[in-house]
């Protein structure tokens, strides 16, 4: 294994904070190395840590342990096992088994929609153990088939952005089943590596707070307004793909009164005049760095004094930002302003994040990812 050695600086940093990753200014200039390669972070000869390094990436070292042992098929059979164990008892065909570096696994995505797989390899050192981590799977839970999801950011870390079919035979489509309701999923063309897994839990919390009109921006396969049952539900989205899977979803649940607008929701919020008692607002990352997070909060301003508008009093609106760099307290922050220009108050009833099988890791700050929190509106 190669070594690497460390300045004084980033060798504290290691020992003191243990961050799940150091940054290409942070390693040696004189880096020569393959992309993907694994390495021994050392100082003055004392091992720290292993990590996959990549001298062409922004995000230069991406920690894989803190022992000095081989990185090797049984490494992440090892860890692999590990992370399916802790996600026993989830009540779902469809769950997240890996979650990158929250499990350890630096660039690892695997989502299990029943016999399917779906893989994510996000950074070249994961990708090239693609062909052992695929038999690692096949191993363990005997697939029909695996998709690889070819996400963009692969492109950050040199790689091409490709999807295909690594094992078997995978479904073109799969019925994903929460408690009583049923969504349908195309995991070869929906976002993410099929469907929003990680707002399962959200969705429980907001549905129970739809009674007569609901409004679900966003509302990509129509998750929160068919969980809320309400007497009459919106569901605004500018994806056809996703228009059609909202038809579908509604039908599949039972849903009888609903429109499905096929809009741009800043458009479709400029002539809304239809008033609602459950409003839900849950964007695409609007802010996927810091550099973006100005032009974020401005359009976040915007979503929730409009939304604020629209609710009835004593109706509730749930905003959700799946961007670790517009966290919960920007909501609150961005709600609580918007509220002064509405004239009226926010109750928050909830605050949530997502759920147990994308785990939030205290030493790997970015796998908090998706946070949310419920208001109640009333007036003085």
């Amino acid at each position: 294994m190669k070594k690497i050695d460390l300045s004084k600086h980033a060798a504290q940093k290691l020992l003191k904070q243990r961050p799940p990753w150091l940054y290409r200014n942070e390693l040696p200039d004189t880096l020569y190395t393959e992309p993907g390669e694994v390495a021994a972070l050392v100082h003055q000869g004392e091992y720290l840590a292993t990590a996959f390094v990549n001298p062409h990436s922004t995000i230069a070292a991406r920690v894989l342990g803190w022992r000095d042992e081989p990185v090797d098929r049984d490494f992440f059979a090892r860890r692999i096992e590990r992370a399916i164990a802790k996600r026993e008892g989830i009540e779902s065909n469809a769950l997240r088994l890996v979650h990158s570096e929250a499990d350890g696994l630096p660039g690892l995505v695997a989502d299990r929609y029943g016999d399917n797989l779906v893989l994510s390899f996000t950074t070249a050192g994961m990708d090239r153990f693609k062909e052992e981590i695929v038999e690692i799977f096949v191993d363990l839970l005997s697939p029909k088939g695996i998709w690889e999801k070819g996400d963009k950011i692969r492109l950050k870390e040199g790689l091409e952005a490709t999807h295909r079919t690594l094992y078997g035979d995978v479904d073109e489509t799969f019925i994903i089943e929460e408690g009583t309701k049923r969504f349908q999923t195309d995991l070869k063309a929906s976002q993410k590596t099929g469907f929003f897994l990680d707002q399962r839990r959200n969705r429980r919390i907001v549905g129970r707070y739809g009674r007569k009109r609901t409004l679900d921006l966003f509302a990509n396969a129509g998750g929160f307004g068919i969980y809320a049952e309400a007497e009459s539900t919106k569901f605004v989205e500018i994806s056809e793909l996703a228009c059609t899977q909202i038809e579908t979803n509604c039908r599949l649940n039972g849903l009888k009164n609903y429109e499905i607008v096929k809009a741009d929701v800043f458009r479709f919020l400029e002539k809304e005049t239809e008033r609602y008692d459950l409003i839900v607002v849950d964007p695409p990352a609007f802010a996927k760095s810091k550099k973006a997070r100005s032009g974020a909060l401005k359009g976040w301003k915007y979503l929730i004094v409009r939304s604020l508008a629209l609710l009835e009093e004593g109706g509730h609106m749930a905003l959700f930002s799946c961007s670790h760099a517009v966290g919960l307290e920007d909501l609150l922050d961005l709600a609580r302003s918007s509220a002064v220009i509405d004239g009226c108050r926010l109750e928050v009833v909830e605050t949530m994040k997502q759920d147990v099988d994308h785990p939030w890791m205290l030493d790997v700050p970015n796998s908090l990812y998706l946070t949310g929190a419920l208001l109640r509106k009333s007036v003085w």
